[in-house]
């Protein structure tokens, strides 16, 4: 471990109510270096939604309060959108639900970032995005999954240059794009069959959380996975 998160921090986790993002709230409770465990979702807090600008500027007004944080997750996302799974071929590709997973996947997110990093602790300090490897262009080996890939993709063009932008103040900040590997959960339960690892939310965040532990500063973005491996954008 580094000093990361070795000395006494505050945590925000985003997503509180998802299998991983659950998963991040029940880790970080156990920390004793973790002093608060600050929870937002669309339970928790003041009427959060992605998809809602004004409630996230409303949320991040609401959770200063228990700040700074060294850390913060955004553990939202989402594979299938109103009903409609992965997309297999070019003709099942739909306008409206692809602009719905660029605005859950990318432009949502974004949004979150936008309000919520002003919250993070100044100095070393860590914002990770769940991201997954699809998104990775150069790694795409069996196409399909159109909106799914090209969202997690822009989500990672957006935390790339939102990176570049924040550490001009803040140099020591760490902007983390996440694959957590496939993880048991309602997300990936349709699409789990014949998957060589399926992980458990804990034993995912665990694998999570001591690669944030160990990164070092750099310009830019990390892209990384559960095992700490950089994947290729």
């Amino acid at each position: 471990m580094t000093e990361l998160l070795t000395t006494d921090y505050r945590a925000l986790v985003i997503g509180a109510r998802g299998a991983i993002g659950h998963a991040f709230v029940d880790a970080l409770q156990q920390d004793p270096h973790c002093s608060h465990v600050e929870m937002v979702s669309r339970s928790h807090g003041s009427g959060f939604d992605l998809l809602d600008t004004a409630s996230l500027a409303a949320q991040a007004a609401a959770s200063a309060g228990a700040g700074p944080y060294r850390l913060i997750v955004d553990a939202t996302g989402a594979l299938t959108i109103d009903g409609v799974g992965p997309e297999k071929s070019l003709a099942a590709v739909q306008p409206d639900v692809l602009a719905k997973a660029f605005a859950v996947n990318a432009t949502g997110p974004l949004m979150v970032l936008r309000h919520f990093a002003p919250l993070l602790e100044p100095g070393p300090s860590i914002y990770a995005k769940l991201s997954a490897r699809v998104g990775s262009i150069a790694d795409n080996h069996k196409g399909g999954w159109y909106g799914y890939r090209a969202s997690k993709a822009a989500l990672n063009m957006l935390l790339q240059t939102a990176a570049i932008e924040l550490q001009r103040k803040q140099p020591e900040l760490r902007v983390v794009a996440l694959q957590p590997g496939t993880v048991r959960s309602p997300l990936s339960q349709p699409f789990a069959a014949g998957v060589p690892k399926l992980l458990e939310p804990a034993e995912s965040v665990a694998g999570m959380l001591a690669t944030l532990k160990n990164l070092t500063a750099r310009q830019g973005a990390h892209y990384v996975d559960y095992q700490g491996n950089e994947i290729p954008w």
